[in-house]
């Protein structure tokens, strides 16, 4: 799976561990930055991480911050990115299995490595279940989109 990542300064040291993670089994990365711990705005890394996954150049995308706030509020202004701001398995694999989910956002000083391991598998191997209940509340959620990216 080809999955967009992307950090401020605050979850450089998680997403390198991430980014480990996802080769190790065999996933191909696209890193969206940063680099660096010089401090730097995460909009700048979230945004081209989220526009990739909405315009389907990744199939998922993981964006870390230090808190995991911001980072999923930037990328849920992108129409057709639906991230979700998970710190356990469970959030992970409801995000996937109801919400079908395409992002996940961490905070670096919320998890540590191996929680965030479990949590990203839990999120690459859950599908959607579908359903009438949970396509309706997603086409609520496109309709919300719709109606505000004008």
């Amino acid at each position: 799976m080809k999955i967009a990542v992307a950090c401020d300064h605050g979850g450089l040291n998680l997403k390198r561990s991430l980014i480990a993670y996802l080769e190790k089994h065999g996933h191909q990365v696209e890193d969206f930055g940063t680099d660096s711990f010089d401090s730097c705005d995460y909009p700048d890394f979230a945004l081209p991480a989220a526009e990739a996954v909405a315009e389907g150049r990744c199939e998922r995308g993981i964006v870390v911050c230090s808190s995991g706030i911001g980072v999923s509020i930037v990328a849920n202004k992108v129409p057709g990115v639906r991230c979700a701001h998970c710190h356990d398995v469970y959030c992970a694999k409801y995000t996937r299995y109801h919400n079908d989910a395409n992002m996940l956002a961490f905070g670096e000083k919320v998890i540590g490595v191996g929680m965030m391991e479990e949590i990203v598998n839990a999120f690459l191997t859950s599908e959607y279940e579908g359903g009438e209940r949970h396509d309706r509340r997603i086409a609520k959620i496109k309709a919300i989109e719709e109606k505000y990216s004008k």
